[in-house]
């Protein structure tokens, strides 16, 4: 080793050094609740369970407050270190979907509503604030991003994804890793991007079911938001997917995990299981007929390390390695990644924290104000027919099943969705309750957990919302914005069949209102039995639930206008309501200061700029519908097309992807670009448009550019996103925006499998949406087929001149 040995050198020599048990150790993660005994962290449990060391400490965030969680996770890595042969700290790791899952820190909306933001600089800075608050009390691994494509509805887990789009995902990955991994991982948080590969599309849309998806669609839309993640901002981690791919779990697939995304993909840090993969490789998909045999299948596949406890890894691989059925080197070369970021993180240098409870305290609250910007940008009006925004004279009636809720704010991975999880535990409302696995619990723990839950079932968790999180309901901020007296609310309906009814009540509201503001749409949550969305909430129909129909309809009946709030992660459709509301808005579940926002909305003092991330069907029976189907299929058939669209629906969408509303007008100009050919191997495009706000007030228009490629031999997407940016403007004020990028962003994978592009015609479109095009232009890609395998671009680049109008710069 040199005189400054790298992150790798050290960690081989440290390797050498290491036994069987202690290798075996670093590839496996254990609950830091298995090491307390009835006054706290106990010098016996520690020993028993993590004297021969360990890699990782799973669900580092479950504490109450941040200098206990300094405090616990100090205590643990000073045993590490002082105790143990030789001194090797853990890394610990918690969720930071949209932000740091531990009470008391900033929550941001859920990641569909900062897709929806459409604003990559704002999710950068938000995993910056993440970062810091993570190391602050000694977490150094994040178990986010998740950058599955999801362009089925149907599937729980949509509202934690940036949404259906290859490039707006890839643009959202990046930023969040670039943020949260910091410029220097001495001072950062390991990003894991998951769940690699093809989770988000499976077998009737439902979580964990069979990924069914040719290998060219795969790599080519699946895996890019990783492979840019890798590229662009050196992605730490990866975790897998629960589901197979053509018949073979993703957890014990060497093609993909090995050959594909090391190989083909060039990743080179850790891969982490998703919690008990390892154990359901056993348990749910039989490939295994016991533990170890799961553990050495997912190690030997490129699975480093299994999460969240010990189930065939720890001392089932050294067993393994002791009867000849397991490499030594094959445990090395996860325990060789395992090192290496601990040597990048800085641990052994720093393996403490600073336990000064008004710094952590201070931390913990920091990113507030980018929240409620985020919130802003998220919001997306889809509808507005003359009715918004409101005069704040008006009469207002707040009426639906989320009127009152300040919890439906906060999706899964939120510390208030986690409390409602727990409380359904304890009263079996939970789908989770009682189920067990291979991890057993000793007396102590079990005790420990029925304590938990019977707090938990004691909490109103509508109070935690506002209470620990100033998070009010919709009908509170609209009180708060307008007055007291000229609000009423009814909840009316449930999302669901089995909740109480009062429509009566809400018809007798709208009756005596000016506006009738409906609160509606799903509920997330964590594994319970009253939501609509979540991971393992899937649904066969997406159409908005009865009781919601019914009750819109029955108010539409008043005369009143309606402007819907619709609160949602997947896209439902509303084709039974939507022609009887004179507004639409689209609040996602978007956080602590979701209310105040959609308020500032209504009432006019903040000018929407959200656009939808997704797709919104008319009905169930289109899914999976998105805006980049290939030409010839889907609803991007030719009007010439004899057998397109269905025999009793309209095939296009209800909304399309991009769609956004402003109370102001924007106008484009004609579209320019640098040469009428370009060569397809190793090509520049330059594409310039110039907007001006035609209007009378502030807005931000979100400008959008498409390609349209025609080439031998492949159908392509009839669309696909290639740039966008937001464009703030003064009344008057226009500005060019200039996209530039290499012709690789439009490469594909070809007839032979390799990255390529052909020669042929591309077609490149301005638009407000997917669906409203403001200008095209057209270029011939010429000269050789270019060979990208290996060197492919990502993201393009967007400059924005503003041109302030004359009359300003007269004195």
């Amino acid at each position: 080793m040199g005189i400054h040995p790298t992150p790798h050198e050290r960690a081989t020599a440290l390797l050498a050094q290491m036994t069987v048990e202690e290798k075996a150790q670093q590839v496996s993660a254990l609950m830091p609740n298995f090491l307390y005994g009835p006054t706290g962290l106990d010098e016996k449990a520690m020993q028993k369970h993590i004297g021969n060391g360990i890699g990782h400490l799973s669900n580092a965030g479950a504490l109450p407050e941040p200098t206990a969680l300094a405090a616990r996770n100090n205590g643990i890595q000073r045993f590490l270190v002082e105790r143990t042969r030789l001194g090797i700290p853990a890394i610990s790791h918690a969720e930071a979907l949209n932000g740091f899952l531990a009470p008391g820190y900033t929550s941001f909306p859920t990641a569909i509503g900062l897709g929806a933001s459409w604003n990559p600089e704002a999710i950068q800075e938000m995993a910056d604030i993440i970062r810091q608050q993570m190391r602050s009390v000694g977490v150094q691994q994040a178990l986010s991003p998740v950058i599955d494509i999801a362009r089925d509805a149907r599937w729980g887990r949509v509202h934690e994804t940036y949404g259906e789009d290859v490039y707006l995902t890839s643009a959202m990955g990046v930023a969040f890793v670039r943020g949260i991994q910091g410029s220097e991982l001495s001072n950062g948080v390991l990003a894991t991007a998951k769940h690699f590969l093809g989770y988000s599309m499976t077998e009737g849309g439902q979580n964990m079911a069979a990924t069914t998806i040719g290998a060219r669609e795969l790599y080519d839309v699946y895996a890019t938001p990783f492979e840019a993640a890798i590229k662009l901002a050196n992605l730490g981690s990866v975790m897998n997917s629960y589901s197979e791919v053509d018949g073979v779990p993703v957890g014990a697939s060497r093609q993909l995990l090995t050959d594909m995304l090391r190989g083909r993909m060039g990743f080179d840090g850790a891969v982490v299981s998703d919690y008990s993969t390892v154990e359901w490789l056993a348990t749910r998909q039989f490939i295994a007929e016991n533990a170890q045999d799961a553990g050495l299948l997912a190690l030997e596949a490129g699975l480093d390390v299994e999460l969240p406890t010990i189930i065939g890894y720890g001392h089932h691989l050294v067993d393994a390695v002791a009867a000849g059925r397991l490499k030594e080197a094959t445990l090395d070369e996860a325990v060789l990644r395992v090192l290496v970021d601990k040597f990048k993180l800085g641990l052994f240098e720093n393996p403490y924290v600073r336990e000064d409870a008004g710094e952590l305290q201070s931390l913990a609250a920091s990113g507030k104000e980018l929240a409620k910007s985020i919130t802003e940008e998220s919001i997306t009006l889809l509808k507005n027919e003359g009715v918004l925004p409101i005069s704040k004279s008006k009469r207002v009636a707040v009426i639906g099943p989320h009127a009152e809720s300040s919890l439906i704010n906060f999706a899964a991975y939120t510390h208030p969705a986690s409390i409602d999880m727990m409380k359904g535990m304890a009263t079996g409302e939970s789908r989770m309750a009682g189920v067990g696995g291979m991890m057993e619990l000793s007396p102590e723990m079990e005790k420990a957990r029925a304590a938990n839950w019977a707090r938990a079932a004691a909490v109103d968790t509508n109070a935690v919302a506002r209470d620990q999180y100033d998070a009010l309901s919709l009908s509170e901020a609209i009180r708060e914005s307008i007055g007291e007296n000229q609000v009423t609310s009814v909840t009316a309906v449930g999302v669901t069949e089995d909740e109480p009814r009062d429509i009566a009540a809400a018809v007798a509201a709208a009756e005596e209102s000016d506006v009738v503001i409906l609160a509606i749409g799903g509920r997330a949550g964590w594994f319970g039995t009253k939501i609509t969305e979540g991971e393992g909430t899937d649904i066969a129909h997406i159409e908005l639930s009865g009781p919601q129909v019914e009750l819109v309809k029955a108010l539409s009946a008043t005369g009143t206008p309606l402007v819907g709030v619709v609160y949602q992660g997947r896209p439902y459709a509303l084709t039974e309501i939507d022609h009887l509301l004179s507004g639409l808005v689209v609040a996602y579940y978007p956080g602590p200061a979701g209310a105040r926002a959609v308020a500032g909305v209504l009432f006019g003092d903040t000018n929407p700029s959200g656009r939808l991330p997704y797709t919104m069907p008319r009905a169930t029976g289109q899914v999976p519908i998105y805006y980049s189907q290939h030409h010839g299929s889907g609803y991007r058939r030719s009007d010439a097309d004899m057998f397109r669209g269905y025999i009793d629906l309209e095939h296009t969408p209800l909304y399309p992807f991009g769609h956004g509303l402003s109370y102001t007008a924007f106008e484009y100009g004609d579209v320019s670009v640098n040469a009428e050919e370009i060569p397809a191997q190793d090509g520049r495009i330059v594409a310039s448009v110039a907007v001006t706000n035609a209007g009378d007030r502030d807005g931000v228009e979100v400008v959008q550019l498409y390609a349209s490629v025609r080439v031998p031999g492949i159908t392509r997407p009839a669309l696909q996103l290639v740039g966008f940016k937001r464009v703030q403007l003064h009344p008057g004020d226009s500005a060019t925006v200039t996209f530039e990028f290499d012709t690789s962003l439009l490469g594909y994978s070809g007839i032979d499998g390799r990255f390529t592009l052909q020669p042929g015609n591309l077609e490149l479109i301005v638009g407000r949406s997917s669906a409203d095009d403001v200008g095209r232009t057209h270029v011939k890609l010429v000269g050789q087929a270019a060979d990208l395998e290996g060197r492919r671009s990502y993201l393009s680049e967007a400059r924005v001149t503003v041109e302030t109008k004359v009359s300003e710069l007269v004195p």
